[in-house]
């Protein structure tokens, strides 16, 4: 991982997501900025925002909210291991994500758990319910 050197020394934010491997590709990266799921200190961004060190963002990544604090660049996407360098989540996001975690768990599974089309006898019960309803 290379640091840019400099007090001023920022980077784009789309290209940050990717870099710092909180977005898949670069172009989700542009998508998720324009798309208005991400934040930089509060305000909406556009992609070629320029972020600094210090500069907090806020981000929706599969339907949770994550913010993390910018703590560094990389020139080229970094390894898993060289992640923490560059950016810290804060603690009330990370319980945030972690209660909506156990709450999903909880809760089961939301999608639908049928096999497709309801077969002869799934459908005269379907129908048996309906008209008791109008009933």
């Amino acid at each position: 991982m290379s640091e840019r050197a400099g007090a001023d020394a920022a980077q784009r934010v789309d290209k940050w997501l990717w870099v710092s491997r909180l977005c898949r590709t670069r172009t989700l990266a542009t998508e998720s900025v324009t798309g208005g799921k991400v934040r930089v200190n509060g305000l909406p961004a556009k992609p070629a925002r320029l972020l600094r060190v210090g500069d907090e963002v806020s981000l929706l990544r599969g339907g949770e909210a994550m913010t993390v604090v910018v703590r560094g660049y990389a020139a080229q996407r970094v390894s898993a291991q060289d992640v923490p360098a560059l950016y810290e989540e804060r603690a009330a996001s990370l319980a945030a994500r972690e209660t909506l975690r156990a709450e999903r768990a909880l809760s089961g599974h939301s999608g639908y758990l049928g096999k497709g089309r309801p077969d002869k006898r799934e459908r005269r019960a379907l129908q048996r319910l309906k008209e008791t309803e109008d009933d």
